[in-house]
């Protein structure tokens, strides 16, 4: 494996390569230094890589007989589109219903952080999201539902400024009771008169 310095070199002369042939002067002042921040940049936008969502998950989950969901909604997250390297962006709503453990919440949008800071598609990170969720706390159901702005939809291809995603994935109680399901949709469903 290769050390990390010499990694970091291999990625920052690839940055500039990729310069150079975008016709760019490479040496040009303001573009010395940034094969190196681009280097940078690249792996704290990847750093989930580095972070095993299942850990964060066991490192807080504790018994409690609560049997009601638990929403985190709202989460920021961050994330580099797998086709084209640019970034989408949006929230992240997570719920479950526990059967016998629960996590502390924070751990809800780390576990966000984690799969977000790889290369993805929406879809496969919603996935991601709440087959973790399910595996380690083994809730009676789960539902993760994704809304996101995809640069690459707004600055290249199509150009559209305005249009957002939305992925779901609903596993267990939130899958088989369209009761439960709804009290979810409902609970993080946005007030657009304000």
């Amino acid at each position: 494996m290769q050390t990390k310095s010499k990694s970091n070199l291999i990625l920052e002369q690839s940055v500039k390569r990729i310069l150079q042939e975008l016709g760019m002067d490479s040496e040009r002042e303001g573009l010395v230094k940034t094969p190196k921040r681009v280097a940078e940049s690249l792996r704290f936008l990847t750093r989930g890589y580095r972070e095993d969502p299942s850990q964060i998950l066991l490192k807080a989950a504790f018994s409690e007989k609560y049997n009601q969901m638990v929403l985190v909604k709202d989460i920021d997250f961050y994330s580099l589109c797998e086709h084209h390297l640019l970034p989408f962006y949006g929230k992240c709503h997570v719920a479950y219903i526990p059967n016998g453990k629960v996590v502390g919440l924070s751990k809800l949008p780390r576990v966000v952080n984690a799969f977000a800071r790889r290369l993805q598609v929406q879809e496969r990170l919603t996935q991601e999201i709440a087959s973790a969720i399910e595996t380690i706390i083994k809730p009676r159901g789960v539902g993760v539902v994704i809304e996101a702005f995809h640069l690459c939809m707004a600055m290249r291809g199509v150009e559209k400024q305005n249009a957002y995603a939305t992925t779901s994935e609903m596993l267990g109680i939130f899958e088989s009771h369209e009761r439960t399901r709804l009290e979810f949709l409902s609970f993080i469903r946005r007030d657009v008169s304000k």
